[in-house]
């Protein structure tokens, strides 16, 4: 007999012997007549005595088997008897009369009183059984277990609810390795280590250099964390253990620490090997201060500092773990001895873009004039998942369009579709509010152009997306820089104020549909006063904290209050100065304004180029930066 089954039987047992006690102590509180109802058998004599006291309330006289059925008590009190002693005795019937009995009555055969007995004592024990199956094997589907989990497992009789439910992979068979990961030459370098000391331990063992514990990928999400942690895998041809840090969170207390202990006892029986948890944050978040706490997160979080602390890393078991959140985990966790590496798997660069754009396009067919790095500058801010969602979006443009083959302008505007999203075909703007979009786009696009040049207009539209824009103009860095000065805050802030701008110079009047450029500007501007000490009235002072900064999170000020209303104020001054520099910009090129609007309305969509060549032809109208005023 297997482990396994043993223990089934055991809990086949416990089962059992748990639900004939319910069901005893349910028969005893809902039922307690049912047992009083059984039929007692007594004597002739007994019977005739039990008459004449008065005690008997119904009897049924059967003489064909020589037997009386009688009954006592009423309602839940009521008891059946029985004599068969039943000699000629014609004074029966008048000592009946006598005590009012009624001695034509219809006794229940005590058959049916058998029968619901039974039912009501098994039915307990019938629920509890079946409903513990049930549970179990629902179980038993959510974790992917069947062959582990015990009969038991539901209630914790057995060990199934305590399995990790980790995946894992032999290295060889993820299917990825470091060829397969671009943009991330850093992280690649900084996990190339791991994969040495995993390949050959003795050359590190040899100087005394010790394996790290764990290794922790930070970054926004879509960077390639966890094809990072497959493709270590991958390199060092070792098992891949694979679970999300939720799958640790339960509802039961004490089942998330059995899961780590599992998981660390599969790793060491694996060794060496990669144990690997994404979203960590979810069981290793701070701990509060308070002394009372006692939560499962807490406890499993408590679990899985002990095992890292624990396993003997010469074994050679690596801990890689993924977040987007690195301020909410607790400090034990990120000592040295447990994360020993904390590695940043940024949004890559221009350079890493195009990398990953050519890595994705190696698998779609695609026609040999694409400029990749066109694209890679057009796409600041992108990560691995949106370069790689953007060749697939190109892919189905061009299965579309009836090509065989992927073109530029199907990358391109594949970049549209997952930057705004898909043209919306079922908006179509009356000729006012097209001409109304077309002043705002316009306003952007001329106020970005006189500036000093650095992020040329690339592309403006008015065609409505499915995002909400009903347009956008676009913008694009000639280089990759990492340092922005103050005077280049202030541009962006009037670029965004540009839009508003020509639709109060034209038309006299605002629309909503600035929205989003308000939004943004005045999102820079209290980063400016904030953060980067760009404040004339507050200098360099730290006047708010970054809150989940790889989650686009904002600011919460560490200030007083009448602090933050002078930074409201000096948040307004700033918005401001760029919406009167946006003004100004137009007002001096208020022709030109006219002309690339109306040119802008008729084609719906101009390039840069276009663009440019219209504003800088010469015709008596070149753009003009505007006076200062006095």
């Amino acid at each position: 007999m297997d482990m396994n089954e043993h223990k089934r039987r055991q809990s086949l047992i416990v089962y059992a012997i748990i639900g004939i006690a319910l069901g005893i102590a349910l028969r005893t509180m809902l039922y307690p007549s049912i047992v009083n109802q059984q039929v007692k058998e007594v004597s002739y004599s007994k019977f005739l005595s039990m008459v004449d006291d008065g005690q008997v309330e119904e009897v049924e006289l059967t003489t064909g088997d020589n037997t009386i059925k009688f009954t006592t008590g009423e309602g839940s009190d009521v008891q059946v008897y029985k004599t068969t002693q039943f000699p000629n005795d014609p004074t029966l019937v008048e000592r009946l009369e006598d005590k009012d009995v009624d001695f034509s009555a219809k006794i229940p055969d005590e058959s049916g009183e058998l029968w619901l007995y039974l039912l009501i004592n098994l039915m307990p024990l019938i629920i509890f059984i079946g409903g513990g199956w049930l549970l179990n094997r629902r179980m038993r589907k959510q974790m992917g277990d069947d062959n582990n989990m015990s009969f038991g497992g539901g209630f914790g009789l057995g060990g199934g609810l305590g399995r990790s439910g980790a995946k894992e992979v032999k290295g060889e068979d993820t299917g990825v390795t470091f060829k397969d990961v671009a943009g991330q030459d850093e992280a690649k370098e900084s996990l190339a280590e791991i994969v040495g000391f995993l390949k050959n331990p003795d050359r590190y063992a040899e100087i005394g250099a010790k394996l790290p514990h764990g290794a922790l990928l930070v970054g926004p999400p879509g960077t390639g964390k966890t094809l990072l942690a497959k493709a270590v895998a991958g390199e060092a041809g070792v098992p891949f253990f694979s679970i999300s840090g939720s799958e640790f969170v339960e509802m039961f207390v004490g089942r998330g620490a059995a899961k780590v202990r599992d998981l660390f006892k599969q790793a060491n029986e694996k060794a060496p090997c990669i144990v690997f948890i994404d979203e960590i944050d979810a069981v290793g978040k701070k701990r509060d201060a308070g002394l009372t706490t006692n939560d499962e997160r807490e406890q499993t979080l408590n679990q899985l500092l002990s095992e890292m602390d624990g396993f003997d890393n010469h074994k050679g078991i690596v801990v890689l773990a993924a977040t987007n959140r690195p301020d909410s985990l607790d400090q034990a966790l990120l000592r040295p001895g447990r994360f020993d590496r904390r590695i940043p798997v940024e949004l890559p660069d221009v350079t890493g873009r195009e990398a990953i754009l050519k890595l994705h396009a190696n698998d779609v067919k695609m026609e040999g004039t694409v400029d990749f790095g066109a694209i890679a500058r057009q796409t600041p801010g992108a990560s691995g998942a949106d370069l790689a969602n953007m060749i697939n979006e190109a892919a189905l443009r061009a299965v579309r369009m009836g090509r065989n083959r992927v073109t530029q302008t199907d990358i391109l505007e594949s970049v549209d579709v997952v930057i705004a999203g898909e043209k919306k075909k079922s908006t179509v703007l009356s000729e006012h509010e097209k001409e109304v979009v077309s002043y705002h786009e316009t306003g952007h696009a001329i106020v970005a152009a006189v500036q000093d040049g650095k992020k040329p207009v690339s592309k403006i539209t008015i065609v409505p997306r499915t995002g909400g824009a009903l347009g956008f103009t676009m913008q694009t860095e000639e280089d990759e820089h990492y340092l922005t000065t103050r005077e280049e805050y202030k541009q962006q802030i009037a670029v965004l104020c540009g839009g508003r701008a020509a639709e109060e110079l034209i038309f006299g009047q605002m629309t909503s549909g600035a929205a989003n450029d308000i939004e943004r500007a005045t999102k820079i501007a209290r980063a400016m006063v904030t953060q980067l000490g760009m404040s004339d009235r507050f200098g360099m002072m730290a006047l708010g904290e970054t809150q989940n900064r790889y989650l686009g999170g904002g600011t919460a000020l560490t200030c007083s209050e009448g602090t933050a209303q002078q930074i409201d104020a000096e948040v307004q001054a700033l918005v401001e100065e760029g919406h009167q520099t946006a003004l100004n910009t137009l007002r001096a090129n208020r022709f030109k304004l006219h002309e690339i609007a109306h040119y802008l309305q008729r084609k719906e969509t101009i390039t840069g180029e276009e663009f440019m060549n219209i504003l800088t032809r010469d015709d008596g109208f070149a753009p003009r930066m505007p006076q200062p005023q006095e």
